[in-house]
C-alpha cells in the first residue's frame, strides 16, 4: 500500500493575543470561547497593542493571565469605574470590561448603570450564567424561577427572592447606550453571531458612538451539575426562553455603520 502525502489545512489557530496556557475554567465552560472570540477581533482590528482590559471578580478574576494586552483588576463590581476612569485618561486607547453576572448584576449594577447612562466610551463582555460560579454556585441575580443552587436548594422562589434581572434590556432603556445585545455561546451558530456582536461593540467604542454591552449566554457544567452537552441543552431549553437572544439597543448612529 503506498502511502501518499496528503496536504493539510489549517481551519483554526490560537489568537496570538491569548497566552498559550490551560486555563483554569472547568472542562465545558465557555469562558475559554469568549476568551478566543475577543482575541480574534482585537487582532482583526489590529488594537492588541493598544488594548486596556479591566478584569472583575468571579471565574473571570484571572482574565489577566490569558490575554497578552495591558490589564488590571477591580474591586468587585467596580469594573465600570475603573474602565471609566481609564478611558478619560487614555481616551485614545481601546478599554473593556470581563465581568460575570455575578459581579455586574449585583454588587456592580450601579456601576454598569452609571456608565450605561453617562455614555461612556466603552465595551463590556457580560457573561451569563446564572449563578456566582467561583464560590461554588450560589443564587445569582440571573438565577432563573425554580433553579437549584448551593443557596436555593429549592429552587429560586420569586416571591420571596424576586425575578432574575434581565441586564440587556433593563440597560437599553438608559439615553447613553449605543449598542446593547444578547448572544449565546451554546452552539456554532451563536458563536459566530457572537464574534460579530464583539466586533460591533468595539467599533462602537472606537468610533465614539457610546457605551456598548454585549452579553453572552455561557455555560456552567460544574455548578448546574450537567455533563458539557448537557449544558448546552441547558441553555437552549431554560435559559433562551428567559433571556431571549436580540438586539436590544442600537442607536441610529451604530445602525448606520457598515460592518
Amino acid at each position: 500500500m503506498v502511502m501518499m502525502d496528503v496536504p493539510t489545512k489549517v481551519v483554526y489557530e490560537r489568537p496570538a493575543v491569548l497566552d498559550p496556557r490551560v486555563t483554569h475554567y472547568c472542562p465545558g465552560c465557555t469562558h475559554g470561547v469568549a476568551h478566543r472570540l475577543v482575541g480574534e477581533v482585537l487582532e482583526e482590528m489590529g488594537e492588541v497593542g493598544n488594548t486596556i482590559g479591566v478584569a472583575s471578580v468571579g471565574c473571570s478574576v484571572f482574565a489577566y493571565n490569558y490575554f497578552n494586552v495591558d490589564f488590571v483588576e477591580a474591586a468587585h463590581g467596580r469594573a465600570p469605574a475603573m474602565a471609566t476612569g481609564i478611558k478619560r485618561l487614555l481616551p485614545e486607547r481601546t478599554v473593556f470590561t470581563y465581568q460575570g453576572d455575578g459581579d455586574l448584576a449585583s454588587i456592580g449594577m450601579g456601576e454598569i448603570v452609571g456608565a450605561a447612562s453617562r455614555g461612556e466610551l466603552l465595551t463590556v463582555i457580560f457573561i451569563n450564567n446564572t449563578n456566582y460560579g467561583m464560590t461554588g454556585g450560589q443564587m445569582a441575580p440571573t438565577t432563573l424561577p425554580g433553579q437549584v443552587t448551593t443557596s436555593s436548594p429549592t429552587g429560586r422562589d420569586v416571591t420571596r427572592q424576586g425575578h432574575p434581572i434581565q441586564t440587556s434590556e433593563l440597560l437599553a432603556t438608559l439615553e447613553g447606550a449605543a449598542y446593547v445585545v444578547r448572544r449565546s455561546l451554546h452552539n456554532v451558530r451563536e458563536v459566530r453571531r457572537a464574534k460579530k456582536a464583539i466586533r460591533t461593540a468595539f467599533e462602537v467604542q472606537k468610533k465614539g458612538l457610546g457605551f456598548s454591552l454585549v452579553e453572552l449566554l455561557s455555560t456552567c457544567p460544574t455548578n448546574w451539575g450537567l455533563s458539557a452537552a448537557e449544558a448546552r441543552e441547558w441553555v437552549e431549553e431554560r435559559m433562551l426562553p428567559y433571556f431571549p437572544l436580540g438586539d436590544y439597543k442600537i442607536s441610529p448612529a451604530v445602525a448606520e455603520l457598515d460592518l
